[in-house]
């Protein structure tokens, strides 16, 4: 069993790091082909395909000149504590894996990448921001999935044969960053659970920032409880979420939580 997730945009270099394992990214020499692409683009071109400030395209471009190989701890950073978006503080690897929850995670874990390919929670990585739906024209085509082609599911499928447990792909990242990966080229069945909140009047809905941050919360669930069988993720309980199996189907399980376990909203977060 293997699940998927999105990255984040907003990053964390800062922190102490709970884990001195760490591991190189497996498609680095692709990801150093797209950094010569990037290094050709001014702050304003970056900006404009980017759609972000001429600020923070400033502070992009600078990263595609700094980045470099080979990678260290003293250049960059494992993934999953690199990232700090609402998944990861879902997640929150750094206060709960311990080890042996990191050996688990590296077998069973992959974040989906528009610089990287694909990502186990301990490779390394420098900070970028090359989101996966960008239209970013290579020698390749038109945009990063044309880009990326087959490569993607084709190591997810490599790694799917070797992880423990069922077959079976889950998947927690969002459309655009699984629209990278080919059922075709997975050959295995593909389960993406959905996280409905309860409104005051009884309205269910996927509210964003709540469904990123339970699919942060279920895979380190499926991390913690060395989840092996598809069966078992209907006893996520997570955050207060529970299973609904009148609003589920197997492909597609249903997590409901009740107004009164619901958080208070906080503000719109700007990541994915």
């Amino acid at each position: 069993m293997l699940t998927v997730l999105s990255p984040a945009k907003s990053l964390d270099y800062e922190s102490r790091l709970p884990t001195r394992k760490h591991s190189e990214p497996r498609l680095l020499a692709e990801s150093a082909d797209l950094i010569e692409v990037m290094r050709e683009k001014s702050v304003a071109e970056v900006a404009s395909l980017m759609h972000i400030s001429e600020d923070l395209a400033a502070l992009n471009v600078q990263r595609y000149a700094d980045f470099h190989t080979p990678f260290t701890t003293r250049n960059a950073r494992p993934a999953a504590l690199a990232f700090h978006g609402d998944v990861y503080l879902g997640m929150a690897p750094a206060e709960r894996f311990g080890e042996r929850d990191w050996t688990e995670a590296q077998k069973t874990v992959r974040i989906l990448s528009g610089l990287y390919g694909v990502l186990r929670p301990l490779d390394l990585m420098q900070p970028y921001r090359l989101e996966m739906g960008t239209r970013l024209a290579t020698p390749r085509g038109k945009d990063l999935y044309t880009w990326w082609g087959d490569r993607i599911s084709a190591l997810l499928a490599e790694d799917l044969a070797a992880s423990p447990g069922a077959e079976v792909l889950v998947n927690l990242a969002s459309d655009e960053y699984f629209r990278s990966v080919r059922p075709r080229v997975i050959g295995v069945p593909i389960i993406a659970p959905r996280f409905e909140d309860t409104s005051e009047s009884g309205v269910r809905s996927v509210i964003s920032f709540f469904a990123k941050r339970a699919r942060g919360e279920m895979a380190a669930w499926l991390v913690l409880n060395r989840v092996r069988r598809v069966g078992e993720l209907t006893g996520f309980d997570g955050a207060g979420y529970r299973y609904d199996p009148a609003s589920s189907t197997r492909e597609r399980p249903v997590f409901v939580r009740a107004y009164a376990d619901r958080p208070a909203l906080a503000a719109p977060s700007a990541d994915d």
